[in-house]
């Protein structure tokens, strides 16, 4: 790390920029959201436009084809990841009951686990049982540390709704992608299928290096695998298109 950078980590660890960054809401979920429905759609749309010239389609089916799977597989998608944050929430809320009720019927059983669980970290003596009256004193943040720390669940869930719409939108953007040169019909087939793998490759590449935001990896290593993975989709489309157009003796439209 040089310098500058350890200039930069310092101003980001200011009271104040600590504090704006604990109390704004965290973007990460919505940013993981937006890469699954980005790659996924790449993923389908360009596999589907892949398969489709590999079998000897036209343009206009291999449109067809694209668009309706990008609207059934989006929205498919999307619902998919409402049900799986929604039922986490609920999951979640379910957890806080149960506390609830154990906190409502054996309190100082509840404060019990509390200690061992801070003692567990280091905390004795005095302290720890200051840092047991603090937690305890306040019901709702009892709750909370109970959820979080004896069942091991973030007890932050996005919106479901939220989730899903930020999944669809970012499936349908990205997936449009490789369907837009196959509407220009002044180009030939086999130009329209490189320019839409070159705008393929170039989605992939950027999600892929957005992902790294994410895990916290490198931007270019993570770029290429998403682009090798996503590309190895699209090639086994087409192998499955070649070979079926050979099986079935489909001729090129």
């Amino acid at each position: 790390m040089n310098k500058i950078q350890e200039q930069l980590l310092h101003d980001d660890h200011t009271p104040a920029r600590v504090h704006q960054r604990l109390t704004a809401p965290g973007p990460t979920n919505k940013l993981s959201d937006a890469v699954l429905g980005g790659i996924d759609g790449c993923v389908t749309t360009f596999a589907v436009v892949a398969g489709a010239y590999g079998a000897g389609f036209s343009a206009d089916v291999a449109l067809v084809l694209g668009f309706a799977n990008l609207l059934a597989d989006g929205f498919s998608m999307a619902i998919s990841n409402y049900e799986s944050v929604k039922a986490q929430g609920e999951y979640v809320d379910s957890l806080r009951r149960i506390e609830e009720e154990h906190i409502r019927v054996v309190p100082e059983g509840e404060r019990e686990e509390i200690r061992q669980i801070y003692a567990r970290r280091g905390f004795e003596g005095e302290l720890l049982e200051q840092v047991v009256s603090v937690i305890t004193a306040d019901r709702e943040q009892w709750v909370e540390t109970m959820v979080r720390e004896e069942y091991g669940v973030q007890t932050e869930v996005p919106k479901p709704w939220q989730a899903g719409i930020v999944t669809f939108t970012a499936f349908l953007l990205v997936g449009l992608v490789p369907l837009l040169p196959f509407l220009a019909s002044s180009l030939s087939l086999l130009q329209q299928f490189q320019i839409s793998s070159v705008l393929a490759a170039m989605m992939f590449f950027a999600i892929g290096s957005l992902k790294s935001l994410v895990l916290a990896k490198p931007v270019l290593s993570s770029g290429f695998m998403t682009l090798l993975t996503g590309g190895g989709a699209a090639m086994l489309a087409y192998v499955a298109g070649a070979l079926l157009r050979g099986v079935f003796g489909i001729d090129a439209l």
